[in-house]
């Protein structure tokens, strides 16, 4: 390709609003275009990065056996209303309706429609297992689009869902989508990513793992021990708390005045925030139940794992749900909360044998001497137990215990490049997508889902891979393999000759190789060399003719640069990138 034909234009100035090295270098290097918050279009030099990424996808996809498909980009109402994912998925999904008033959904995920696609395909266990994938565009409302391509409102994704006959059969396959995965990372140049345990969320199933790629740019949390393997997104993070045998304490109501804060509360009674048990409250959007959270006073419930528990969408509760239920804010405690309509998740850190300070449900009274099991749970009725949950719901922070050796735990930062999922028979069941056993009885697929990021992941690659200049490209999704630089190229009889000449020898020896014939000043032409990001510049100039040399760079600057015969140019160049991609070769 010719620049001077190649679509595209780079830029010296940065938008003000950019934070992220990766939007940063693709709106300078001319790979995007912004239409509207968190929708973009794609120039020549992106598509041809992404169609590389496809391409490594779909070659790893066919080795664990997964056959291509294309689903389309809408579906009806119908189907997530079967799944009970209309409603609940929230305000990110996209409704429309057809001239015939018909609400269609934008599909931000494809759990319905390849259910309905199997329907009447796969019908018998020996049919079993099977992987179908596509490539397709998603589109997802996001209130908060951020970080050019990372989180969008229309992006491209590989999505893949495997059915299985039994569980066993699944978890199986789980793990080779899983190793899978980790080699497409690999031949894509990203090196700094790890495997999560993550929050299932509105997918829903029985376990999932995010792919995360580890850099303080990232806007996900992760909690990893130093001793040990465990790393976790901070939405499932768990952690211990040591069982303490504290001395008796006379459980009984105190006068508060005026402490409906728990540093009020502090200050008050001069004990710390951490012997107090605090109540946060939250509604359900879909049930309108009240849901009541005990944790100790120095710490934050997290939302996401109360959502999870209830497998529903939930929110602060509001100032009606609270004179509704006659809640005295500031000083709730578990005694006497309404019957009905509510829900009481107790965490674990206040299971610990200690005991605390906790609300009278009255304006300016506390209880002191408080012990969860023995003044609360012991004297609930049966029918009382079945609203109240014990359960980890806090946000862990560093330093807490590992939960699988006890080590000490810390914080990284991350961006998620993909996920897997054990969705189990979260919606075969719903949507009665079921095929018949080895016993002739009907039985519900079990499931798994897998999905990539494919716009997120080439932002990722910058990430990872840039200088202050721009991105550097490994070879195996570069937009190009070679990248010649002609300096004074058409002031120059023979710097022309031997650039063309070249240029067309790699052609002919299938090189995907750009050339500069822009004639701008050897300054712009490295500069918008910089921020294209090939692996290899050939610069041919007439000093280096005058000497039969061509000099080789290696945007990566892994090798000092060489000088060659231009006579051998074609020939070296072709070994060169021979040996670049020889080290993305994986098993």
């Amino acid at each position: 390709m010719r620049l001077s034909k190649l679509f595209f234009k780079t830029t010296r100035e940065t938008p003000r609003d950019v934070e992220l090295v990766s939007h940063k270098f693709l709106l300078r290097g001319g790979f995007i275009k912004q239409f509207s918050s968190g929708v973009y279009g794609l120039t020549s030099l992106a598509v041809r990065v992404l169609n590389k990424i496809e391409q490594i996808c779909r070659d790893e996809m066919e080795k664990v056996g997964s056959q291509e498909v294309k689903a389309s980009c809408l579906s009806p109402k119908e189907l997530w209303l079967e799944s009970g994912r209309f409603d609940n998925f929230g305000q990110s999904l996209f409704k429309l309706e057809d001239r015939t008033h018909k609400t269609l959904v934008l599909n931000p995920t494809h759990e319905e429609l390849f259910l309905a696609m199997t329907k009447g395909v796969i019908s018998s266990y020996k049919q079993l297992p099977m992987c179908i994938h596509q490539l397709q565009t998603k589109f997802r409302d996001e209130a908060r689009p951020r970080g050019g391509l990372i989180r969008l409102r229309e992006f491209l994704m590989k999505d893949a869902y495997s059915f299985h006959d039994n569980k066993a059969c699944l978890d199986e396959f789980y793990k080779k989508m899983t190793a899978a995965y980790e080699t497409f990372y690999k031949r894509l140049g990203l090196k700094n990513f790890v495997c999560v345990l993550s929050d299932n969320g509105l997918m829903g199933g029985s376990y999932s793992h995010e792919f995360q790629l580890l850099t303080d740019a990232g806007e996900d949390k992760l909690i990893s021990c130093n001793t040990c393997d465990y790393i976790a997104n901070i939405e499932v993070a768990t952690t211990v708390f040591k069982d303490i045998s504290s001395t008796h304490e006379e459980f009984k109501k105190v006068e508060t005045p005026n402490t409906n804060t728990i540093s009020k509360l502090e200050e008050f009674l001069n004990i710390e925030s951490q012997k107090t048990a605090k109540a946060i409250l939250f509604e359900t959007q879909e049930t309108k139940k009240l849901v009541v959270c005990f944790v100790r006073g120095d710490l934050n419930v997290l939302e996401s794992k109360v959502k999870g528990l209830l497998k529903e969408n939930i929110q602060k509760a509001s100032q009606n749900m609270l004179l509704k239920h006659n809640i005295k804010q500031g000083y709730v405690g578990p005694f006497h909360l309404p019957q009905k309509d509510r829900c009481v998740i107790i965490d674990n850190s206040l299971m610990t044998g200690e005991f605390f300070v906790t609300g009278a449900n009255e304006e300016h009274s506390h209880f002191t001497g408080f012990s969860p099991k023995r003044d609360f749970l012991e004297k609930l009725s049966p029918l009382e137990k079945e609203c109240v949950l014990i359960e980890d719901i806090i946000e862990v922070k560093p330093s807490f215990s590992c939960p699988k050796c006890q080590g000490r735990l810390h914080e990284q930062r991350g961006i998620e490049i993909g996920n897997i999922f054990s969705l189990g028979t979260r919606y075969s069941s719903p949507l009665k997508a079921k095929f018949l056993d080895k016993e002739g009885k009907q039985k519900a697929y079990e499931m798994g889902c897998y999905g990539i990021g494919i716009t997120r992941v080439l932002a990722a690659i910058i990430e990872e891979h840039h200088d202050d200049h721009g991105p550097i490209f490994p070879i195996t999704v570069s937009p190009y393999d070679i990248h010649i630089c002609p300096l004074k190229y058409k002031k120059d009889s023979k710097v022309t000759q031997i650039s063309d000449e070249l240029y067309e020898s790699l052609k002919q020896s299938g090189i995907e190789v750009l050339i500069d014939d822009s004639q701008d000043k050897p300054g712009s032409q490295f500069a918008n060399a910089d921020l294209i990001g090939v692996p290899i510049r050939v610069i041919i100039s007439t000093k280096s003719i005058e000497n039969s040399q061509l000099e080789i760079k290696f945007r990566d600057k892994s090798q000092s640069p060489i000088e060659i015969h231009y006579s051998k140019a074609k020939e070296e160049l072709l070994k060169l990138v021979q040996a670049e991609y020889k080290k993305f070769l994986f098993k």
